[in-house]
């Protein structure tokens, strides 16, 4: 169908008026009219000599046509000629050669008329041509003989034939011969060589000629090559053969480029508009040059140009006029280069600007031929009517010619004809017929009666109303029954009748009519839309990268009209999936199993319905370890490195970032591969520095993202040559192990950094303080070297060199070490001690001189013990304790100590051989400090107006109690704390009755000892006391009604979703009344440790470190502010965490180390209450 257009000047607002030059209404069969060429063989008609011919020629009319043929511009009766028939109802003529006759009597021009009583048609000048694959001529070809460097040229100058054949070079093994930018065929098929090299050396360069038509191909005579060395041509045959006698005469030099062709600086090229413009440039020289192509006077157009041949040839696509002028190519190379212009000139063809077209014209009406052509040169233009010259026609008044153009005007009904227009020139022609047929015929329909439309929301919808009338009927479009005429601002109305809407929406379904209308009558038709949603893809697959071996799942969801029918359909690369049993589709799944490198592909999921098809792709990348490199080589082999080169296995999709190279030592340590170093992964060389006498395999891993590929095979083995050592043994020293000797050890080198055979070491010693020689002894196959008879822990200079059977290593680093130590002999003096608190003392101390310790001083220890408690209670024996203050410190902390308690200390000085003998004992005391919690309190026997209250005193009074504090005060029903109350108790009282209470009513208490030194920790808790009997029978009373079981249910319901609500706020941090006012009449008190100026330091108990901590005691509740307060002083060392390792500052941060455990007192927490929770809450009010 033509293509579709809107109308404008031929259009009035609301009816649509087809113009005459219109083509789209295709006059019906059942209508008289004039014939109408419909099939035709191509002009130039190449045909196969070994089958029958066949001329095509069809066409239409009313009457049917009839056909005749003329041969080389006369009439061709086919009646005289037995082998030529026409095939009955067309004018296809079919020529019977295969039996007898031959192709090349039917040779010739060929044209076929179509005539009926409306006109005659005739067909394009159909040249008949058989192919032609004619062999090569018989030629003895010799061998050529060439030397190195130089260029050749192997000529293939195919026979002609027809259509031309394709050219290309094999070997006797029908094998391409290999062709790169050295080696390539020009597009005259002949083989140029910029320079030959030996390899070029063969017997059977064979060029075939390959004729398509015909499916043959025919070979050229082997062509034997011979490429000479200077050298070969020294030794053997400068004698025998004089230069000539080789091809060319020139040495193997290297030279700047020169054009083999096209020859000379200029040449010029013609081609024809539309076709592949093909520029060919083909240099010689040595190094081999590059090409590279240029326009002169423009730039290269983009998209159209392709390079071939490697760069030698540039192809242009679809040229045109645009494409002439000059087009550069240069040949370069490092000793020059050479230029071509080559001149384009782009010719034309006839080609149709705008073709004439048929007319279908009522009785009075005018109308118009058009037949514009363009080419170069300018085609000239003629006319025929029924296929004779116009200007030999009948006349007809009715007409007339303006050139290019046929006027018609008052056409009558024997003004119908055929007319034809021909434009040619020097390169072609092209020959147009159209018709004009007079007719009066009332509007008709064309297009199949209630069509049902369906249309995708948003698409255009084409509702087609394809009609014919003569004259040329009006048309109009309504919807509905009661619609009116649809306007063009809406819609777009086709030249043939077609209906568009641009975007069809819900609102576009319904039912729509077209009217046609002219003089001679009227018709019309409904056709029926209905709009669809779009299919479409609601999850697409995505980017997939799997290792190999792997699993992978595409996902493809589809949303689609329900009353349409999709499909969901999976393509591999946009073919069918394998059939393979890896591949399973489950409803909108793809899954892939045991993943392979095949299976690397995009995959699309294609889901149609019968009005339109989606679709989305992922790419599936398969991914693994890099295969192993192969390939090594060892080359550049220097005493002290070798060039390693490998060629990488395949990446398997994931860019190879790095290469290990691994070495073998398979002198000193065969089988065993250590790392020598990484290199990128573009890297395929490294210069790898070798050691000396170790016998070398290396291997090399390639790395990518995925992970290391198996080691490449090892390498071949090279052998370094021995030398000295190059460095020392590490790790010296020099320590004795008893008061007179020293044991010089060290870390003897590994067989690698031997260098040579014979690895031994040379000890040498000397005191350091003395003017003594070296002594040294050279030993084998040790690490360690014990020198005997020294004095007591005295510095010695101590060296210890390598060397093997080459020579020495450099010389050592010479290192400080001691012979052996001795138990220090003097105590520390003038120890003293000041107590700080109740739970921390300051130890100060002489230090002892520094003969008399004997070996390296590595600190003061000291020993301290409870003797006793200085209550009258609790007495016991606690083991002794020791800190180590390491260093030349003459003072410490003793943190942790006991309140009340008398100690007593000592001090000793430490080296690495033990302890010295200690001072002289150091008697102390501590004073009194805070007690801890009681250990309990219980109310006991409430009654309406009393609660009794039980306790046990502190397990920890840390001084003498001189008093119990009772505090205490009554919480009504909202949480609200009444007024406090205080008490002092004496010391030696363990339960107390508290009489004249509220009945009924929650009371807290707040309970702590004290001493002289403050008032201890607190524990708390809380009671009620009993509810009045006359009351509760009350209460009973009430609860058996009805509506107070309905009001309490109720409150409750209400109550519980408060407590809720303030149990979740709590937790979060808020605060309610009990807290705010526990916070403001809680009365714990509290003497945190003043750090004092002193040092702590390390701590460990001489007795078992096996006995467990007790775990803390509880009150029934835990504090309102949830926190627990320790029972201990603040300066135990508990606090700092036991077993930790820490030190003080001597302004009394910790510097020593605790550590190992005491025996274990009785720790308890706090003895406080929780907060009330919501059930205790509830309790307050049954």
């Amino acid at each position: 169908m033509p293509p579709k257009k809107s109308l404008s000047v031929c259009r009035a607002p609301l009816i649509l008026f087809l113009c005459q030059v219109m083509n789209a209404l295709e006059v019906p069969l059942d209508l008289v009219q004039p014939p109408t060429i419909i099939r035709q063989s191509p002009k130039d008609y190449i045909i196969d000599p070994r089958e029958n011919i066949e001329i095509q020629c069809e066409a239409k009319g009313k009457p049917p046509p009839s056909f005749s043929w003329t041969r080389n511009g006369t009439h061709f009766d086919i009646d005289k000629d037995p082998l030529v028939k026409m095939l009955p109802n067309s004018g296809t003529l079919v020529i019977s050669i295969t039996i007898e006759g031959k192709a090349e009597t039917y040779e010739g021009v060929y044209q076929c008329t179509a005539r009926n009583e409306r006109g005659a048609a005739i067909s394009n000048n159909i040249v008949i041509r058989p192919s032609r694959s004619p062999l090569w001529t018989k030629e003895k070809l010799e061998q050529i003989t060439i030397l190195k460097g130089q260029s050749l040229i192997l000529p293939c100058r195919p026979p002609l034939g027809l259509p031309p054949p394709i050219i290309f070079w094999m070997d006797n093994s029908f094998q391409r011969l290999p062709q790169s930018e050295r080696v390539s065929q020009g597009l005259n098929g002949d083989l140029y060589f910029s320079n030959v090299l030996p390899e070029d050396t063969r017997e059977d360069y064979i060029c075939y000629a390959r004729f398509n038509h015909t499916q043959t191909i025919q070979q050229k005579q082997p062509i034997s090559v011979k490429v000479h060395s200077m050298d070969e041509l020294n030794d053997t045959i400068t004698a025998n053969l004089s230069d000539s006698e080789f091809y060319g005469a020139k040495s193997y030099i290297e030279r700047p480029p020169k054009l083999l062709t096209p020859e000379g600086r200029t040449s010029h090229k013609e081609e024809l508009r539309e076709n592949v413009l093909s520029l060919e440039c083909i240099a010689e020289g040595l190094p081999t040059p590059s090409i590279n192509w240029t326009k002169v006077d423009g730039e290269l157009p983009v998209n159209r140009t392709f390079y071939k041949n490697f760069r030698k040839t540039l192809n242009i696509i679809h040229v045109s006029e645009a494409d002439s002028g000059k087009y550069k190519c240069t040949a370069r190379n490092s000793l020059g280069f050479v230029e071509h212009t080559i001149s384009v000139t782009v010719k034309a063809a006839p080609y149709w600007i705008t073709a004439p077209r048929n007319l279908v014209l009522s009785p009075g009406e005018d109308g118009t031929l058009i037949c514009r052509a363009s080419g170069n040169p300018k085609p000239s233009i003629s006319w025929l009517t029924n296929g004779v010259p116009i200007e030999m026609a009948p006349d007809d008044p009715s007409r007339k010619i303006d050139g290019d153009t046929i006027l018609f005007s008052d056409v009558q009904e024997s003004s119908s004809a055929v007319y034809q227009c021909n434009a040619s020139n020097e390169y072609g022609y092209l020959l147009a017929n159209a018709f004009v047929n007079v007719l009066a015929e009332p509007p008709r329909i064309l297009t199949e009666a209630n069509l049902r439309y369906q249309v995708i929301t948003d698409r255009p919808a084409m509702l087609d109303c394809a009609f014919f009338g003569s004259p040329i009927p009006t048309i109009e479009w309504f919807k509905g029954t009661k619609g009116s005429v649809l306007q063009e601002n809406t819609y777009v109305f086709h030249d043939n009748g077609t209906l568009e809407i641009p975007m069809a929406q819900k609102d576009s379904a319904g039912t729509y009519t077209c009217v046609v209308r002219n003089k001679l009558g009227m018709a019309k038709n409904d056709v029926h839309l209905e709009i669809k949603d779009p299919t479409r893809i609601i999850k697409q697959p995505e980017y997939k990268v799997v290792q190999r071996g792997g699993k992978v799942s595409f996902e493809c969801k589809v949303k689609h009209d329900p009353t349409l029918i999709a499909t969901l359909t999976w393509l591999k690369d946009d073919g069918e999936l394998p059939n393979d049993g890896r591949f399973s589709v489950d409803n909108d799944h793809l899954v892939i199993m045991n993943i392979s490198d095949e299976d690397d592909a995009t995959y699309t999921c294609v889901a149609n319905t019968s009005l339109d098809i989606v679709s989305a792709s992922a790419v599936l990348r398969v991914v693994d370890r890099p295969n192993p490199p192969f390939d090594l080589e060892l080359t550049s082999l220097l005493e002290r490195s070798v060039q390693l080169s490998w060629i990488p296995g395949d990446e398997n999709n994931s860019p190879i970032t790095d290469f290990i190279i691994e070495y073998e030592d398979a002198l000193h340590e065969p089988g065993i591969w250590h790392h020598q170093t990484d290199v990128p992964g573009t890297q395929t060389t490294v210069e790898l520095k070798l050691s000396p006498y170790v016998k070398y395999s290396f291997r090399v891993i390639a790395v990518n993202s995925i992970g290391r590929s198996l080691p490449s095979e090892a390498s071949e083995y090279y052998m370094t040559k021995a030398a000295e050592p190059e460095e020392n043994p590490t790790a010296v020293e020099g320590i004795g192990s008893e008061p007179d000797n020293l044991v010089i050890t060290w870390q003897p080198l590994k067989g690698f950094d031997s260098n040579g055979p014979g690895l031994q070491y040379k000890v040498s010693w000397r005191q350091k303080d003395g003017d003594d020689e070296w002594t040294s002894v050279v030993v084998a196959n040790v690490s360690k070297y014990i020198v005997s008879g020294t004095p007591t822990f005295v510095p010695y200079l101590v060296k210890v060199q390598a060397l093997n059977d080459v020579g020495f290593a450099p010389e050592p680093v010479i290192i400080v070490g001691h012979s052996g130590e001795d138990l220090p002999m003097v105590a520390p003096s003038n120890v003293h001690v000041n107590v700080v608190n109740s739970t921390l003392a300051e130890v100060h101390w002489e230090p002892v001189p520094p003969k008399s310790i004997r070996g390296h001083l590595k600190g003061y220890r000291i020993y301290y013990w409870k003797v006793k408690n200085s209550s009258k209670r609790n007495r016991r024996h606690v083991e002794k304790k020791i800190l180590t203050f390491n260093g030349s410190k003459t003072h410490g902390m003793l943190p942790g100590l006991e309140p009340f308690s008398h100690y007593i200390l000592n001090v000793r000085v430490v080296n690495g051989k033990g302890e010295g003998p200690a001072s002289v004992d150091q008697v102390f005391n501590t004073p009194e400090g805070v007690p801890s919690a009681p250990l309990f309190l219980k109310i006991v026997n409430p009654t309406l107006d009393s609660l009794t209250l039980e306790w046990d005193p502190p397990s920890h009074p840390n001084g003498i109690l001189t008093a119990y504090t009772l505090k205490f005060q009554p919480i009504n029903s909202t949480h609200e704390l009444g007024p406090l109350v205080d008490l002092k108790i004496a010391a030696n009282m363990t339960s107390l009755v508290l009489r004249n209470l509220s009945y009924s009513t929650r009371y807290k208490f707040y309970f702590y000892a004290q001493t002289s030194a403050g008032s201890g920790s607190q524990i708390t808790e809380e009671a009620v006391t009993t509810v009045d009997e006359a009351m509760a029978s009350r209460q009973v009373d009430i609860a058996t009604q009805g509506w107070f079981i309905g009001l309490m249910c109720a409150v409750a319901l209400l109550i519980l979703i408060l407590l809720i609500v303030c149990f979740i706020r709590r937790n979060k941090g808020g605060k309610y009344p009990v807290k705010e006012k526990e916070d403001a009449h809680a009365d714990p008190e509290i003497q945190p440790m003043k750090e004092d100026d002193g040092t702590f330091g390390e701590y460990r108990s001489l007795e078992s470190d096996a006995e467990d901590h007790k775990p803390l005691k509880k009150g029934s509740r835990t504090p309102s502010d949830r926190t627990v307060k320790k029972e201990d002083s603040d300066d135990s060392l508990v606090d700092y965490g036991e077993g930790v390792n820490g030190q003080f500052n001597e302004d009394g941060s910790f510097i020593g180390q605790y550590s190992g455990k005491k025996e274990k007192e009785p720790a308890e927490g706090n003895e406080s209450s929780e907060a009330p929770s919501p059930v205790n809450a509830m309790n307050s009010f049954v």
